[in-house]
């Protein structure tokens, strides 16, 4: 049987919660405190593998971009980056990332096409 019991309710502040790293807070250290980090995102799933896969593509292309003769690859790992936080948008039906990056697919591939796929 299930009880309900409101967030502003102090009957749980007493409550133990041990954390995936071994730590123990109570409820009401975790509730009323501004130095545990609460994470907004998701841990774990699906979006959590594509969000840090994609971030490694796009600062990988960051450190190479500006060095003569790797401007392909630059290219190559900014699209499959943005591609990569677009579908994460897509997971966490975000319009502003999806917009974002997908706005930056159409440029990369605009980019890629023009210069190095035309004859």
């Amino acid at each position: 049987m299930a009880r309900k019991v409101p967030a502003h309710s102090e009957k749980l502040d007493n409550v133990t919660i041990e954390t995936s790293k071994g730590q123990e807070f109570t409820v009401g250290e975790i509730k009323h405190s501004n130095r545990i980090q609460k994470s907004a995102t998701p841990k774990q799933d699906l979006s959590w593998y594509v969000k840090w896969t994609a971030s490694i593509f796009i600062l990988s292309s960051m450190s190479i971009r500006g060095v003569e003769g790797l401007q392909m690859y630059d290219l190559m790992l900014s699209l499959v980056g943005v591609a990569g936080w677009m579908w994460v948008g897509f997971l966490w039906k975000d319009r502003a990332l999806i917009l974002l990056n997908g706005v930056g697919i159409i440029l990369f591939l605009n980019t890629l096409i023009r210069d190095y796929l035309a004859v």
